[in-house]
């Protein structure tokens, strides 16, 4: 389905029911929102993992502007500022209080814009395998070290210089350099709704990406954070969580470490990775 957020149209789905029969009583169960990776995206790479969780929580997917089936909009909006009040508007065209709001990788991103922005309407917050602050020689040199020159250069170029070219050899030869397990992402990237000019606009040094920096506003969260990170990630090495995790209030972070796990501890670990979204959604 379609909701008008702001002026655009944001395409939605939902697994699970929000209020559940107990008894005489109807029992409302807390809502998740997943932010997704991209950027130019869509909600499908969350499916159909993080169905797992609906029976605890109703699980509410969107496309971020400019990716997936929302509306593509302006390039202008295209900024992390748009994408975080955007995040808002759904929760509030949806009449969604307190939401668990989850955000991996670029979502994360759109999630800390939010958090920071509205620090007192999330519930909870899930970062997964993101930056608060790109280091793109560190990224580089974790290709390097996990698939050799090629990828090295293969991410330089792309991230130094985003084209459809570039982007390209990026996919090919980068992207199974996610993962520790043997994954075979053709499923996974043949399903999306790719908006690449939204990745073109966004990413590098030189675009929005570069500029992005929460480190000193991440002080400004006010709800329990888990976060999440593996060890092998290229893309957001856990250096990157390390920073987050110093950056937020010590006594609000749960930061768990994946050995052996890549940029996505759901499809690496997905036992261990679902177990600790599933504890936090239900701690107190």
């Amino acid at each position: 389905m379609f909701v008008k957020v702001n002026d655009a149209r944001l395409y939605v789905d939902i697994d699970g029911a929000g209020l559940v029969p107990e008894g005489r009583h109807m029992r409302q169960k807390p809502t998740v929102i997943l932010a997704h990776g991209g950027p130019g995206a869509d909600h499908s790479l969350y499916k159909p993992a993080y169905a797992q969780p609906s029976d605890i929580a109703q699980v509410v997917y969107y496309d971020h502007r400019g990716n997936g089936r929302s509306d593509l909009c302006a390039q202008e909006t295209w900024n992390l500022a748009q994408w975080g009040d955007d995040l808002r508007g759904l929760c509030d065209a949806l009449g969604i209080e307190k939401p668990i709001v989850c955000g991996t990788s670029f979502g994360g991103f759109v999630a800390q814009s939010y958090a920071t922005r509205y620090p007192d309407h999330p519930a909870k917050l899930i970062l997964i395998s993101t930056a608060a602050k790109m280091d793109f020689e560190a990224v580089f040199a974790a290709f390097e070290a996990l698939g050799g020159a090629d990828a090295g250069q293969a991410a330089r170029a792309y991230w130094t210089s985003p084209t459809s070219q570039t982007r390209a050899r990026f996919r090919e030869i980068c992207v199974p350099l996610f993962y520790v397990s043997d994954v075979d992402t053709s499923d996974w990237l043949s399903r999306i709704v790719m908006r690449d000019e939204t990745a073109l606009w966004f990413n590098g040094p030189n675009n929005e990406q570069g500029r992005m920096d929460f480190r000193e506003d991440l002080a400004k969260i006010a709800c329990p954070v888990l976060l999440m990170a593996g060890e092998s990630d290229p893309i957001t090495p856990i250096a990157f969580s390390e920073m987050i995790a110093e950056c937020l209030p010590p006594d609000l972070v749960t930061f768990l470490r994946f050995a052996q796990c890549g940029h996505d501890v759901v499809v690496d670990q997905p036992g261990a990775a679902f177990k600790a979204i599933r504890d936090f959604i239900e701690a107190a």
